[in-house]
């Protein structure tokens, strides 16, 4: 039977709001004491927004005649936001475990892609690759970030670099978007890589007089809607003046420019981001000290991928100095077939180990501000009334053990809520009531 709300959490050991008056993005400053509530309860409607939050005998008064499809009972664990993950690869064909022996054994990420495999490698399989084939695996993975604690997705496609592919990713992507609870940022990432048998120059030329006016048409018509626009920016890949090229289009078109940068050489890349109004950029290993105070200044989100540098042995990204310099760091897994992770949690305890950031930082990295880098902080990445009802419950008393048991989220995380409706319950947790 319908219930009045949606859902009731209550006597929560901690409620972690992250954010509590309504801020957009969390610099260092207020990273360092995030808004945590004890002994706490809170409210979803039936439209899926919080209506309620704060102390449990307060919200038990206020609520004591309401009805709720389901009350899940909070006591002694934690309730988080849903995480976000701000970048990632997930539509695809054909893993590349083989290159990761071949990394192991030396092999640098461009050896690898200049003799054929990495990117391109993915390329001809998914261009192989049935839509059906393609959402049936998105799908599998989708559920595992969610199982993981992910909330909201940044999803990119890019293993394509021709018209027909990259539509066929885009619109597995739009399926999975109409078909799942799960919130997802489409990204047309058609300028992932050169084509073979193209220069930069001819393929960006491609994208801005082929690409993109089909993806507006598309919009128009109601069959896909895409969010951001992204370029590999990189040497021997899209050079600045491409990139700008590319990037300026799609910004005429619509869409919120989020691309990568400064990973693998010096680019001036986030340079180039802060002057065009760019939304985020990520890696940004590679960044100049004129590139962190150029996006300072500008408000663009550096989506920073600890499991990147981890696994390709770059050197890591400067997140204390981006920190201390008024950056929005956000987090991203970066989950592609180079860089096989699922877990956020795993992401935060790398960014927390490798990155020399604290835990507070690391979840409003992975929260409030991975969801600004998405254009989607007003709704996302925070517990507050009037936000979309995207929920962590963890088994323990402090919720700093989501980022210190690492890779232990799987016993950890009892219930994963969107919009105010379990999508994922651990197998162990006792059946709920529903009134």
């Amino acid at each position: 039977m319908a219930g009045e709300y949606r859902l009731l959490l209550e006597n929560a050991r901690q409620l972690v709001l992250v954010c509590g008056r309504g801020e957009k993005y969390l610099l260092r400053a207020g990273m360092a004491s995030l808004a945590v509530l004890q002994n706490a309860s809170l409210v979803v409607g039936q439209d899926g927004y919080i209506k309620a939050v704060g102390q449990a005998d307060v919200i038990r008064n206020q609520f004591s005649g309401a009805t709720f499809e389901r009350k899940i009972d909070c006591t002694g664990k934690c309730i988080l936001p849903g995480l976000v993950d701000a970048h990632t690869h997930p539509v695809w064909a054909g893993d590349r475990v083989h290159e990761f022996a071949m990394k192991l054994a030396g092999a640098s990420y461009m050896e690898i892609h200049q003799a054929g495999g990495g990117i391109h490698f993915t390329v001809e399989h998914t261009r192989k690759a049935t839509e059906e084939e393609l959402f049936n695996t998105f799908k599998h993975r989708l559920e595992r970030m969610r199982r993981a604690g992910s909330t909201l997705v940044e999803c990119k496609s890019g293993y394509g670099l021709n018209l027909e592919t990259e539509l066929k990713m885009l619109r597995v992507i739009e399926r999975a978007k109409q078909s799942m609870d799960i919130g997802i940022s489409s990204t047309y990432c058609g300028a992932h890589s050169v084509p073979k048998g193209k220069t930069a120059t001819e393929a960006a030329d491609d994208i801005i007089h082929n690409h993109l006016p089909k993806l507006k048409e598309l919009k128009l018509s109601g069959e896909i809607h895409v969010n951001n626009i992204d370029v590999f920016c990189e040497k021997g890949v899209f050079d600045l003046d491409s990139t700008r090229r590319i990037l300026q289009a799609g910004k005429d078109t619509g869409l919120q420019i989020n691309f990568h940068g400064d990973e693998l050489h010096p680019m001036k890349s986030a340079e180039l981001g802060a002057e065009l109004g760019a939304q985020a950029i990520s890696h940004l290993e590679e960044v100049s000290d004129e590139g962190i105070a150029a996006i300072a200044r500008a408000k663009c989100a550096a989506v920073l991928l600890p499991t990147t540098a981890y696994m390709l042995r770059l050197k890591q990204p400067q997140a204390g100095k981006m920190l201390n310099e008024g950056v929005i760091v956000a987090l991203g897994s970066d989950f592609n077939p180079n860089a096989y992770c699922f877990s956020m949690p795993m992401v935060m305890h790398l960014a927390c180990v490798n990155m020399k950031m604290s835990m507070n930082e690391a979840l409003a990295a992975a929260t409030i501000n991975a969801a600004y880098a998405l254009g989607k902080s007003d709704t996302h990445g925070s517990i507050e009334i009037g936000k979309q009802g995207d929920l962590v419950i963890i088994n323990s008393s402090r919720w700093e053990h989501l980022i210190y048991q690492f890779g232990g989220h799987q016993t950890l995380i009892d219930y994963v809520i969107v919009k105010g409706k379990v999508v994922y319950k651990n197998e162990r947790c006792g059946i709920t009531s529903s009134y």
